[in-house]
């Protein structure tokens, strides 16, 4: 895949820019450069391989050549998505989901961050924020979709089950045309990121509905209990075992598990 190929495939999209590498270190950083730098809303840069990609807390995201879709957009929310920051998180993922479902293929989120298929995690979302003081100047969007095994890391570097789109029955004729599908998907639901109706398709795609969980936390007590949704900046409300009580958990360095 060239540059100007994945050009014409995504022709018609509203894109701010394009940058795409056979290989960078990570697409994150490019775009968080290329934002401070001034890029539009909705630039995307993509990559074929990453060799410095990440995730949360700076854990390495595993991204070989040819075998991984790894993408980071640079969105400027306007006034009324600039109070739901929170969620970004969230509509990156469903886009995801939405654009597997198009393909016959089921996905659930294990919030804050994961897209799992079949309770193994198929694909991981960073997003990372810039601001000017109080003011919010863009949020980057970061995506990576395991196509083929080879993306799957060595289990001595997992931290939850992994798969991939292939192993799910997916075998696309280019990992591109998923971009295409989530992009169109994205721009769907960013319309209505400010809805209720938003939050609620988040919180009907939540993986380990109605299940015991724990969340485990490097700086405080593991919790168990049962998600029992969302709150309206995308923190997750849970009913904790054995006392009854309902808390709020906010983003941050959370590893959330099936029990």
């Amino acid at each position: 895949m060239s540059e100007q190929e994945l050009r014409d495939l995504l022709r018609g999209l509203p894109l701010g820019g394009l940058r795409y590498f056979s290989q960078i270190g990570s697409t994150n950083d490019e775009a968080l450069a290329w934002a401070a730098a001034g890029a539009s809303d909705f630039s995307l840069v993509a990559a074929d391989e990453q060799s410095a990609g990440r995730g949360r807390a700076k854990r390495k995201w595993f991204t070989p050549p040819g075998a991984a879709l790894a993408f980071s957009l640079v969105l400027r929310p306007n006034a009324s998505e600039s109070e739901f920051i929170g969620r970004f998180s969230g509509l990156a993922a469903l886009a995801l989901v939405n654009a597997l479902q198009k393909y016959g293929v089921s996905a659930q989120i294990k919030w804050p961050n994961d897209v799992l298929i079949q309770r193994k995690k198929v694909a991981g979302i960073l997003v990372e924020s810039a601001w000017q003081g109080a003011k919010i100047e863009s949020v980057i969007v970061g995506m990576g979709v395991n196509a083929t095994p080879e993306a799957i890391p060595p289990a001595s570097g997992l931290t939850f089950p992994a798969t991939c789109l292939a192993a799910a029955g997916l075998n696309l004729p280019s990992r591109f045309d998923l971009l295409k599908n989530v992009l169109k998907e994205l721009i769907s639901l960013r319309a209505a990121l400010a809805s209720d109706a938003f939050l609620r398709q988040w919180q009907a795609s939540l993986a380990f509905g109605g299940e015991t969980v724990q969340l485990l936390s490097e700086d405080a007590p593991a919790l168990t209990g049962q998600i029992e949704g969302l709150e309206p900046d995308g923190s997750l409300r849970m009913r904790l075992f054995p006392s009854g009580a309902v808390q709020t958990v906010h983003f941050g360095e959370i590893h959330l598990r099936p029990l």
